[in-house]
């Protein structure tokens, strides 16, 4: 699994790390634009030459779809540190850049903002789950759940609802409804009705001008694997065997920040359709990093370079790690879990007789 400090390293400090950090704070609005184009008018392009081949049959243009989910992924990425405050140097330029961007993403931007701040806030603590996060149960929580509740948990685990039916469920239908912690706050709850407003007005037109069934030809293959990434992405960013679990108690925002969250390196091209997201110890330390800065962070601190390192190959392997062992500070398969609960499994010891 995931790459750690070799025992003849000394782990960095994190509060050291993020004042070391501090410098590649500063956004550049030139960088933010061409960022913004770069992303932008290639999917535009993309989602327009899907459609113009749809005139020479359906599967003409199909493959365009991973190029294009690609892009609406960058576009996500972009949106995300908008959110953050760190795209644009600006706060209403990122607010609103961001809520453009939610139109095209299916996410309403300021409800997003608050749920992803709240896991910012609270990532890797016991006792601050279930908001902007995937839930994760410990293996005493699994086993003290009734067997229909287990049920569900591994139908909610399972690899075909977590990145198919999951993504496509939370950004065409979750984010449309106004029910929970969206409806909590007036002004979140008019951001993102005016979200789907927007989405429809938008939907709408293209509908009127081209057909709806050729809008949907086009979009809703591209918003489903452009939903499916995104999630995968943020599942491997945290759902790895090493990560950082703690109760309150004991959680401190710092450590949880660097050993809870991955380094997801990934190929070349990968990181720029991912925006760097990958860093994903950097981003947790210091979200103010533009993401177009990242890279220079992992150059000049190469330290960071073995903390929560996950190779692609290794992460395919993380899709088996569902429950948190309090015991052995990881994240196990429900098999493992089994195994350690199962009486057979345990060698009894007989006592020592004078």
């Amino acid at each position: 699994m995931s790459e750690q400090v070799s025992s003849d390293q000394v782990a960095p400090d994190p509060r050291q790390l993020i004042r070391a950090l501090a410098p590649y704070r500063v956004s550049s609005n030139t960088r933010s634009l061409v960022e913004l184009a770069i992303t932008f008018i290639p999917f535009v392009l993309l989602w327009a030459l899907m459609w113009a081949a749809l005139d020479a049959g359906y599967w003409a243009g199909f493959l365009l779809t991973i190029p294009a989910a690609g892009f609406l992924v960058r576009l996500f990425m972009i949106q995300h540190d908008c959110g953050h405050g760190s795209f644009f140097r600006n706060r209403r330029a990122n607010d609103w850049v961001g809520r453009i961007i939610g139109v095209l993403t299916l996410t309403p931007y300021d409800f997003w903002r608050r749920s992803h701040a709240l896991h910012h806030a609270n990532s890797g603590n016991l006792d601050h789950r279930g908001i902007g996060d995937i839930d994760t149960l410990t293996v005493r929580e699994y086993e003290a759940r009734t067997p229909l509740r287990r049920l569900y948990y591994r139908l909610y685990r399972h690899p075909f609802v977590m990145f198919g039916i999951g993504p496509a469920y939370l950004f065409v239908f979750s984010h449309r409804l106004p029910t929970g912690s969206m409806n909590s706050d007036r002004r979140v709850l008019i951001s993102a009705m005016t979200t789907n407003a927007s989405i429809a007005l938008l939907a709408g037109a293209v509908m009127w001008f081209g057909g709806a069934a050729t809008f949907l030809m086009v979009q809703v293959p591209i918003t489903l694997l452009a939903a499916s990434i995104g999630v995968w992405l943020f599942y491997v960013q945290h759902q790895f065997e090493e990560t950082f679990w703690e109760h309150d108690e004991n959680w401190r925002f710092h450590d949880a920040a660097l050993h809870g969250s991955s380094y997801y390196e990934l190929p070349g091209i990968l990181r720029w359709f991912t925006a760097n997201i990958g860093v994903h110890h950097v981003h947790h330390l210091s979200s103010r990093i533009p993401y177009y800065r990242l890279p220079d962070v992992m150059r000049d601190h190469a330290e960071l370079r073995s903390i929560g390192r996950l190779t692609m190959m290794e992460s395919f392997r993380c899709v088996r790690l569902v429950l948190w062992d309090e015991d052995e500070r990881r994240l196990v398969s429900f098999r493992e879990a089994h195994a350690r609960s199962d009486p057979k499994n345990h060698t009894s010891v007989k006592p020592e007789t004078a």
